[in-house]
């Protein structure tokens, strides 16, 4: 049975209403939906079930760039904001405050003051972006102060913050909570879909993954998308206090939260109803496309799974003779992917993860410096559960380490029966886990490509990170976890 849209966006804890559901255009067209989703190319019509979930932006290849190191990541960034002419848009959980972010921040200066007509939008975490005295808030106050309306400041404060939770919960221990966790870099009509923050060392020796699409409908629609989020954010001014946004009316700790999570919903919900009208009208007439792109969203405190949906679909859709590589920087599936890829994923599986001396919690004080043996503990448990159900034939376990490198990719890559190279990858912000799904605002594109030139460069990059790895099995078992991780991963796994 086909999911829909109103399966999409439904949640556990804030019931879907009528109004927010995104019924319209499928419920008035199921069967064009259903009629040829990739033109040109038969093998891919096992996938075509995607166009019943998301909006679809048809393109070519080329318009595609795997960018697969840090330094480059960054050196795209800097070329990209000197360069750029109409808009900046930038989400990320935050941005540091080194010398590589400083001199960022100077090009962002030179574009505004050389482009008068140069829109500068920044979406960041509350909270870990004003935590410490020299913060993420305080790097773009002074574009936020010297160039007025051309600079839009926006804080995304989680709606599960509030009352005494909100006056007691110290700095790093208020980020629980949940957090902005999206990352979206767009310059005029390019758009950089990422899981990596803008920070020292997501610019030099944190792996992470990246993907640069020229694409104007698809960069239109991420730059109306966060903007949509900025609404509901809380505004930065230029005397640095923190406001409503001049669209809203409720700030996220006051008032009722389910007044707050109704209305951020149906904001966004009404929106991507709009343009998965609009692009099923677009494919239609999109003929020369050989690479389809489908954008994701996952905002689970204000009562949106789509993502997630999609990506268990994904799982349980995975046909005999196929294969899927599975990346995340912190090992926490949820519960319902590892039952999804026990039971009913019929690929060979690869899972790739950060080993301990990857994770970027390895070393850290206090209850942080637990976090990579308990991510063991979860990777083990899962293992002995597939022992179990005698499935652990079919997944295989494999942890990057690299020399003074840490690891934080993320994604997928799914082959289709003989296919030698992949035919769809996931990319973004998602770590597949517990807080991707439930905590934190999340994006990334699901890609289909039919390019053999693309589908090359996709393997290239899946082969770099793998190719750092070792078979994990065995390590994972005997490696020892303290009693007192063993303990707080029963209770507090739903909170990293």
């Amino acid at each position: 049975k086909m999911f829909y849209l109103r399966r999409l966006f439904s949640q556990e804890l804030c019931p879907a209403t009528t109004h927010s559901d995104l019924l319209g255009c499928l419920q008035q067209t199921p069967q064009q939906l259903l009629a040829g989703g990739f033109t040109g190319a038969p093998a891919l019509e096992s996938l075509s079930w995607l166009h019943n979930l998301a909006p679809c932006f048809p393109l070519r290849g080329e318009q595609i760039q795997v960018i697969n190191e840090p330094q480059h990541f960054y050196q795209t960034l800097m070329q990209r904001s000197i360069k750029a002419k109409r808009r900046i848009v930038l989400a990320s959980l935050y941005l540091g405050t080194g010398q590589l972010e400083h001199s960022l921040v100077q090009n962002l200066r030179h574009s505004l003051q050389a482009q008068s007509s140069l829109q500068l939008n920044v979406l960041l975490d509350f909270t870990r972006g004003t935590r410490g005295v020299s913060n993420s808030k305080t790097m773009l106050m002074p574009l936020v102060h010297e160039f007025g309306k051309q600079v839009q400041l926006s804080l995304y404060h989680t709606p599960d913050l509030r009352g005494m939770t909100k006056r007691l919960a110290p700095p790093r221990w208020n980020e629980l909570f949940g957090l902005q966790h999206m990352k979206v870099y767009l310059f005029d009509d390019a758009v950089i879909i990422s899981g990596a923050n803008l920070s020292n060392d997501y610019f030099t020796n944190r792996q992470d993954r990246y993907i640069l699409i020229e694409d104007k409908p698809l960069a239109d629609f991420y730059a109306q998308f966060i903007e949509r989020v900025q609404e509901f954010s809380l505004a930065v001014n230029a005397d640095a206090t923190e406001g409503l946004h001049h669209n809203w009316r409720i700030l996220p700790y006051e008032g009722t939260k389910e007044q707050f999570v109704r209305l951020a919903k149906q904001r966004i919900t009404d929106f991507v109803q709009d343009v998965y009208k609009r692009q099923l009208e677009v494919r239609q007439q999109q003929t020369q496309a050989d690479t389809w792109v489908f954008p994701l969203l996952e905002m689970g405190q204000i009562g949106i799974h789509h993502d997630s949906v999609v990506t268990k679909q994904l799982l349980s859709k995975c046909i005999a003779g196929s294969r899927l590589k599975l990346a995340t920087g912190y090992f926490n599936l949820t519960q319902e992917y590892m039952n999804t890829i026990t039971h009913n994923c019929l690929a060979q599986c690869s899972i790739l993860m950060a080993h301990p001396n990857a994770n970027g919690f390895q070393g850290a004080k206090g209850p942080a410096g637990g976090i990579p043996a308990a991510y063991t503990l979860i990777a083990k448990s899962f293992y002995q559960s597939l022992v179990r159900r005698q499935q652990h034939h079919r997944v295989n376990f494999f942890e990057y380490e690299k020399p003074g490198w840490t690891y934080h990719a993320k994604g997928l890559w799914y082959y289709l029966p003989e296919a030698r190279l992949p035919n769809l990858t996931l990319i973004g912000s998602s770590n597949f886990g517990e807080r991707s799904v439930n905590r934190d605002l999340e994006t990334q594109i699901c890609l289909v490509t039919a390019n053999n030139d693309l589908s090359q460069r996709l393997q290239a990059e899946a082969d770099r990170l793998y190719d750092m790895s070792t078979t994990a099995e065995r390590e994972i078992v005997q490696r020892s976890v303290p009693r007192w991780v063993q303990a707080v991963v029963r209770i507090f796994r739903n909170f990293f």
